[in-house]
């Protein structure tokens, strides 16, 4: 028998009242009040094993946010002790009682102790007074693997940042910390064996700073940054305290600059090299050769030492293949083991990897692109780029981690654009995070059981500060734990919502830099007759919304928003939220370009990228002219797909000019359109091309085309614009597919 609880009794008398929905996140399995409330006071007794972390994490919580002292408190009344049997069966599971004469909180095992005392926290925080509602809570998790994830490779945070970033994690009952710690532009892991790794690799010449498409640096050293050894075991162990298992993350065959600065003959060429100053994908990988191996093995052997993970991170994406194409050696490894190509030798790379990991007693997981020539018999897949990777390891017994860009990445804009902090780009706001459902549809319930999990992921090129890290994470790691918890309810998103907003009180008392888009107004075209309307929504009061369309500035006199906003000319729509006659939001401005096709019913062929795809296929004709600097909810973005969009003006119109937007930033994998055509339609079936143009025509224009089609009269009208296709060797990312980037498309 052991005791896994708090016991809390009082002397002060207790008073009935009515209970409304607790603002506790994540929200409990099963909640089921009673009449009556305990009251907490300087003279309330604590009981448990004084001699767990659990129990003085307990009363330090209380001592520091609520200066109650009660560690010397003595027990003068009530029940004495409660004795509980551990259930291994039940893992993370506890219990929460709270009558008029004591509160306890009974973990299945030490985890679930933790957790109660989570929640216990939060219904104190919630408490006025003092007073605690009469509850039973009965609770557990849905998923094992509930994770967030830390770069810390393009941009460092020193240890006490670590811990408050565990920190969070604890709070919202997250169980998984992915460290992150090696990476083209940074080396972060003492290694004692190759003191070179952190000598050299761990510190670059300057950084790129702003807009990826900016291409401008900051011209100062950064670095050297890594952790010690004994760094990375004290936080190891303050993890553990809090019931968090940290995965290290040690990037192989890509993502491998900053090692080959230190050790070049790693590589499949001479070098020299160096840690890389922009972000993006590099072409200079780990060559699979012996002394390779020989060095990763090594690299893995003190990883293993410092991290008791079951699961060891070996990467695996976003490798490049031509150097591989190109050298002697991996070609004859590809003919000597009869493998097919040189996705074939990334499996190879990764089997002998996992060979060795498994050697050791543990297991590998890695980005979906570890499927790429075969899975490794033993591998767990973590699902980035979509679901598919986690579907596909799932299908054939393989473990996964769901954490699809569309979702999970916090690296994306969390409000509009023009009014965030520059980001990578994509639209990831609240709602879409709180809406994932992490068991694809796809999968049966046997299947289903491979699923571990899901975790949320922080790259940091445009973070360059703690400060920021807060911001980007909050409250967005709120919707990630109750997905995670598996109480998430997407129907009742304003109830959630509204639960946030409490825990806001929270975040302040901590001094955290949350984000605070959940207050700004967020802007949506819908289809209006034969044009669009502009909806305006608010966290609040709807009613406190003020707008110009003449493009001043939003006052307490302007007009009061009482529905959707016509748009049918060319305007500027600029929008705030007021409250007791104070401004409380960022102002929003929305330029609308109009066409005549804009507001028309449009369709694709094929669909754009779920990390890319907000508003669909009408994205492309809401008048909203795409923010080259900004890739958030204004662009499609299509992957190794072309366009072909189709749209239906209504009744035949008369235009002589066409325009569309496609984009370059190749550092993303972004090209420019290869070719575009034109055909017009009177009954949609029967097309006739009236346009094309090439690349150098696109090309010379920048992407922003505009063509003089003559005079034309048609019902339909249909645009095929080219993806580049296979990137070229000699850019980012050669031999992947290409991104195409497409938005407004108009005729006048």
């Amino acid at each position: 028998m052991r005791r896994f609880l708090l016991i809390f009794s009082t002397l002060f008398s207790t008073v009935f009242h009515t209970q409304v929905k607790p603002d506790l996140i994540p929200y409990p399995q099963s909640v089921e009040f009673s009449k009556g409330e305990f009251i907490l006071s300087n003279t309330t007794a604590v009981k448990g094993n004084e001699k767990s972390f659990e129990y003085q994490f307990f009363l330090k919580s209380l001592n520091k946010n609520y200066q109650l002292d009660l560690s010397k408190n003595e027990r003068t009344h009530g029940t004495d002790v409660i004795f509980i049997s551990v259930d291994k069966n039940k893992k993370e599971d506890y219990e929460i009682n709270v009558a008029e004469d004591f509160m306890s909180v009974i973990g299945k095992d030490d985890a679930g102790l933790f957790h109660g005392i989570q929640t216990m926290l939060q219904l104190i925080q919630n408490s006025k007074d003092g007073k605690i509602p009469a509850v039973k809570i009965k609770d557990y998790p849905k998923f094992a693997w509930r994770g967030m994830h830390l770069d810390v490779c393009r941009h460092f945070f020193n240890v006490d940042e670590v811990k408050q970033y565990i920190d969070y994690l604890a709070m919202y009952k997250l169980n998984t910390f992915h460290w992150h710690l090696t990476d083209d532009q940074g080396w972060r892991i003492e290694i004692k064996k190759y003191p070179k790794l952190t000598e050299i690799g761990s510190k670059r010449k300057e950084s790129m700073i702003g807009a990826y498409v900016d291409n401008t640096f900051d011209g100062k050293p950064y670095g050297p940054y890594f952790y010690t050894q004994e760094q990375i075991k004290d936080v190891v162990k303050y993890a553990q305290q809090r019931h968090i298992t940290i995965v290290p993350e040690i990037e192989m065959p890509g993502h491998a600059l900053a090692a080959l600065s230190a050790y070049p003959e790693l590589a499949c060429t001479k070098g020299p090299f160096e840690a890389a100053t922009k972000w993006g994908v590099f072409d200079d990988v780990f060559c699979p050769k012996e002394e390779t191996f020989t060095f990763l093995e090594n690299v893995l052997d003190e990883v293993m030492k410092l991290f008791p993970s079951q699961y060891i991170h070996i990467g695996g994406d976003e490798c490049p293949k031509t150097r591989w194409k190109e050298c002697a050696h991996c070609q004859e490894l590809i003919k000597k083991n009869n493998l097919k190509d040189e996705h074939g030798l990334q499996s190879y790379f990764i089997h002998r990897i996992e060979k060795y990991v498994n050697s050791k007693g543990r297991k590998i997981i890695g980005w979906d692109e570890i499927l790429e020539g075969g899975l490794a018999p033993n591998a767990a897949v973590m699902s980035w780029t979509g679901v598919n990777g986690g579907i596909e390891a799932a299908k054939s017994g393989h473990f996964a981690v769901m954490t699809p860009g569309a979702y999970c990445y916090f690296d994306h804009y969390q409000g509009d654009p023009q009014s965030e902090p520059n980001a990578f780009g994509g639209f990831t706001p609240l709602d879409k995070v709180y809406s994932y459902n992490p068991i694809p549809s796809e999968l049966n319930a046997e299947q289903a059981k491979y699923i571990m999990g899901v975790q949320a992921n922080l790259w940091t090129e445009y973070i360059t500060d703690f400060k920021q890290v807060q911001y980007m994470i909050f409250p967005r790691l709120m919707a990630l734990s109750e997905v995670g918890w598996g109480t998430a309810d997407p129907k009742n998103y304003k109830e959630f919502e509204n639960r946030v907003i409490s825990q806001f009180k929270v975040l302040d008392k901590m001094k955290v830099n949350y984000a605070k888009s959940i207050y700004n107004i967020s802007g949506k075209v819908i289809p209006a007759g034969n044009g669009v309307s502009y909806e305006l929504t608010v966290s609040q009061d709807p009613k406190g919304i003020r707008y110009t369309t003449d493009g001043t500035e939003p006052t307490l006199n302007s007009q009061v928003y009482q529905g959707p906003i016509n748009i049918s000319k060319s305007l500027t729509v600029k929008s705030a939220y007021f409250e007791d006659g104070k401004l409380k939001s960022a102002v929003s401005a929305q330029e609308f370009v109009v066409s005549k096709t804009t507001g028309k019913k449009i369709t694709l062929e094929q669909q754009p990228s779920e990390n890319y795809s907000f508003g669909g296929a009408f994205t492309l004709v809401d008048g909203i002219i795409g923010n080259t600097r900004q890739l958030g909810k204004t662009w499609l973005g299509f992957q190794g797909k072309d366009v072909v969009a189709t749209i239906d003006l209504g009744q035949k119109t008369g235009f002589s000019e066409v325009y569309f937007n496609t984009l370059e930033n190749k550092g993303s994998w972004i090209h420019l359109a290869k070719s575009a055509q034109i055909f017009i339609s009177d009954d949609g079936k029967n097309f006739k091309m009236i346009k094309e143009i090439g690349k150098d025509e696109i090309q010379s224009s920048k992407g922003k085309i505009k063509l003089n089609v003559g005079s034309q009269n048609s019902k339909y009208i249909k645009l095929k614009i080219e993806n580049a296709g296979i990137i070229p060797a000699g850019n980012p990312g050669a031999d992947s597919k290409a991104w195409l980037f497409v938005d407004e498309i108009g005729v006048n």
